[in-house]
């Protein structure tokens, strides 16, 4: 079975276990999360590389973003408006959605190696070692691979889900239609929470995703407890993002013209939105996912003392097999580079244009 189905058939047996699970409520979940916040704080200034990690997740996502909005400047007004009056696809609402499914896979890069680094920092604290940013760094690296195919995935969907949420014109879908979408994406979250810390002990993708799924049953009132307030903490940081983002473009009328057609402010619009969404995400990034992630991993180690087992770490491989995933990520990122730069000559503006 591929990374994809494996952990798509992981979602969906999670799904069931929490579908018929009974949810904690919010304010459980919130002093649950708080509880949590207290351990993972005092770590986090114990072992402060955490906080540099969270620092450079919250700088590669703001790089992502602007690399999408790049894409936006290249199209004209003209295919924008052409765009707004066609009922089907144009080949550059392919070209920038393909854009965007890059994006997200070179911003996964990092985010997943860091995510690894942040757990790998909590199991060398448990285990009464130092933890540094090279240390963390050796256990990490040789999992990058995996830890990169799981965030693009886990990110695609996550930025999907984000847009869905977001005011639609025409939106025909039923609530139950939405509520079901909602189910499912929570039921991949909760499902995925032991594959980070499955995979920096050591596991391989496949099998991280199979504990991942025994620790959900095991320790189900903790992880629900944990996603629960997590999300709905992120829940609140996006609505006051949002109203941050009418609020901005108010006290700031001069940066987009709103009285001009839409399609002539789109690139301008994203760029200057870019601002309050990052301060949304740097929310999240610095003060939220580390106690999240800290958290999941010492559920994760509670969970493997359950079934006396020895957490152990691996040891650093020899050789350069730990720089493969590292090279692939540059030469992506050349590639991308090199598009932008031909763009013209590849086609890629002429076919935006149309």
């Amino acid at each position: 079975m591929t990374y994809l189905g494996e952990m798509d058939a992981v979602k969906n047996e999670v799904y069931a276990i929490t579908n018929a699970a009974p949810h904690p409520a919010g304010g459980d979940a919130l002093a649950d999360f708080w509880r949590r916040t207290k351990f993972s704080v005092r770590l986090m200034f114990l072992e402060k590389e955490i906080i540099t990690f969270a620092l450079l997740q919250w700088a590669c996502i703001g790089l992502g973003y602007y690399l999408w909005v790049q894409m936006l400047g290249w199209i004209p007004e003209e295919a924008w408006q052409r765009a707004s009056d066609s009922k089907g696809g144009s080949p550059g609402d392919y070209i920038l959605l393909a854009w965007s499914f890059v994006c997200v896979g070179l911003t996964a890069f990092p985010l997943g190696v860091l995510s690894g680094c942040m757990g790998a920092a909590h199991f060398l604290n448990r285990q009464g070692k130092e933890s540094t940013i090279d240390e963390c760094l050796n256990i990490v690296l040789p999992k990058a691979w995996q830890l990169w195919v799981f965030h693009w995935i886990d990110g695609w969907w996550t930025v999907m889900r984000i847009l869905d949420r977001l005011p639609k014109k025409n939106d025909r879908r039923t609530a139950a239609q939405k509520a079901l979408s909602e189910a499912l994406y929570y039921a991949w979250k909760v499902a995925t929470i032991g594959i980070v810390p499955a995979l920096v002990t050591g596991r391989g993708l496949l099998d991280a995703g199979k504990r991942s799924v025994d620790l959900v049953r095991v320790k189900l009132k903790d992880v629900l407890l944990l996603r629960g307030g997590y999300s709905l903490l992120c829940w609140i940081v996006g609505v006051g993002g949002y109203a941050g983002t009418i609020f901005f473009f108010v006290m700031f009328p001069d940066l987009v013209d709103f009285s001009a057609p839409v399609e002539s402010n789109i690139y301008k619009f994203y760029v200057w939105a870019g601002v309050p969404l990052m301060v949304s995400v740097g929310l999240v990034l610095l003060f939220l996912r580390p106690v999240y992630l800290i958290s999941a991993c010492d559920i994760y180690a509670d969970y493997v003392a359950g079934r006396e087992e020895n957490l152990m770490l691996p040891p650093p491989p020899g050789g350069s097999s730990s720089h493969g995933a590292v090279t692939a990520a540059v030469i992506f990122a050349l590639l991308i580079l090199a598009a932008m730069i031909f763009r013209d000559q590849l086609g890629i503006t002429a076919l935006l244009a149309r």
